[in-house]
Order: structure tokens, then sequence, then C-alpha cells
């Protein structure tokens, strides 16, 4: 059983919603991430996203795009993602991490180095946002062989037949995209989501987690309540932003950021 799967069993069995933040590797520095993966799991975070930068983030709103830019301008590889998930092994055994971005600098750095190194490293999970399930085989059969959980998207505009597929080669958790857009837009169709999870449940025993437009501890608990848990990204990646453009020190801005994700974990929290 990988820590994904330890940690969402254990979540399921103290009716815990999982609270799961994104944030961007080398974002503003790699320091500052490993600090903030941390400091995050202090705060209430089950699961870390980490995001590893890609030159076109298309699923991604105008606030990751900027901080994948930040990331890619002080040189961060996928090669130092890993290592950076080394560092943050050294203190941390249980939090599961996964790895989230686009196929292109896997290939770049080769399939089967990069499973390699993510087993290494302490990877939990890889979710791929360009690699559709019908072109995943070798991929997928190489994390699964390293007991690396591979995770997909599951948008409003997903038909029912390609969910099936989805979900019969998804392990760890389901994402579930909760808006027709990128992320960082606007949430406001609850009730579409709503339906939709409900349809989901119908086809699949996995933990669903609701990710896209969640930017405060209300829209997390309100996603949560339909869900599994929460995924919280661009909000996260708003507040290190301030770190970069000077309004704010190194401190306030990681006080900040964990202070969010306090904020939801109460919220989410107050659920049971």
């Amino acid at each position: 059983m990988s820590r994904i799967q330890q940690k969402t069993a254990q979540a399921a069995a103290q009716s815990r919603k999982l609270l799961i933040p994104y944030i961007v590797a080398g974002d503003p520095d790699l320091a500052t991430s490993l600090a903030l993966m941390h400091a995050l799991v202090a705060a209430g975070a089950d699961i870390i996203e980490l995001g590893f930068p890609f030159s076109d983030p298309s699923s991604d709103g105008p606030v990751i795009q900027r901080g994948v830019e930040r990331a890619l301008a002080t040189g961060t590889t996928l090669a130092q993602v890993l290592e950076l998930v080394t560092a943050f092994r050294e203190q941390d055994a249980l939090t599961p991490v996964v790895l989230m971005g686009y196929l292109n600098p896997i290939e770049i750095m080769g399939t089967g180095d990069f499973v390699d190194a993510a087993a290494a490293a302490g990877v939990d999970g890889v979710l791929i946002v360009d690699m559709p399930v019908a072109e995943s085989g070798s991929l997928a059969e190489q994390l699964r062989a390293r007991d690396i959980d591979t995770l997909y998207l599951v948008a409003p505009t997903t038909r029912a037949a390609r969910i099936q597929g989805i979900t019969a080669q998804t392990s760890g958790y389901l994402y579930y995209v909760s808006l027709k857009g990128v992320t960082g837009a606007a949430l406001t169709d609850y009730d579409s989501v709503r339906a939709n999870i409900a349809a989901l449940r119908q086809q699949t025993d996995l933990p669903i987690v609701i990710g896209f437009g969640i930017k405060d501890a209300a829209s997390a608990r309100a996603m949560a309540e339909l869900a599994d848990g929460a995924v919280i990204g661009s909000a996260l990646v708003a507040e290190i932003e301030k770190l970069a453009r000077g309004g704010a020190s190194d401190t306030e801005a990681v006080q900040r950021t964990v202070a969010l994700i306090a904020e939801a974990r109460e919220a989410l929290d107050a659920i049971r």
C-alpha cells in the first residue's frame, strides 16, 4: 500500500477531509519551497502536490503561469525538483508527495530515468496534466512497477466512457476539475459539481478530491463537503508571488501561505 493509499484510508477511517496544497517547486527558489512543504504539513496538509515547472503550462491560469516563470528564471529543473523531494524526505517520511506537471520534461529526462529517480527520491504519485490514459501505457506501467500512484484529471466535460477508462487506471485518488477553465478561475456552479461528483461515485470507489477555483477556507469547505478533499493551488501561489514582487518579506510570505492552509484545515475539520 502506497503512502497515498495509507493516507486516504486513514482519513476515511477518521472521517477527515483531505487537504492538499499545491505549490510550484522553485518558486521563488528551492530553499523556500522546502521550507513551505514542511510548514504546510505542520499547518494540516495531508498530501503535497508539487508542480514541476514547464515553459508551456497550458492548463494553468496566469497566477500559476507566473509562478512557473519565476521557477524557470532561477533555472529550476525536473532533476532539482526530485532533489527537493529527497531533501524533504530527510525530515518527513510520512507525508505523500505528488508531482504534478506536463509530459515534456519527463520525456527529455527519459521516462525510465525519471521513474527510477522519482522512486529513489520518495515520490508517491505522479499527475501528468497532458498525458491521456490512452497514451500513458509505458510510463504508467513503469510507475506502477515502482509502487508510485498514477493520478488523472476528470473534467466537467469528460464523457462517461472516458471516465471508465480513467478510473480503471487511476490509483491513489481521483482529481476532479471543478470548472471549465484553467487554474485560478472563479468557481460559481456548485450544483453542477455536486451532480458530477455524485455520478463519479457511481463509477469508482477511489477517493475524490476537487481542485481548480478553490481560493480560501470557505470554498475549500464547500468543495470538501461534496467530495473527500480539496486542492488549493493558485491562492497559495498568489501569496508566494508577493514575496517575489517584494511586497512581503520571506517570513511574512511563508506565514500568510501557511495561514491559508491552517484556516482551510480548521474549516474542513468542522465538517465532521
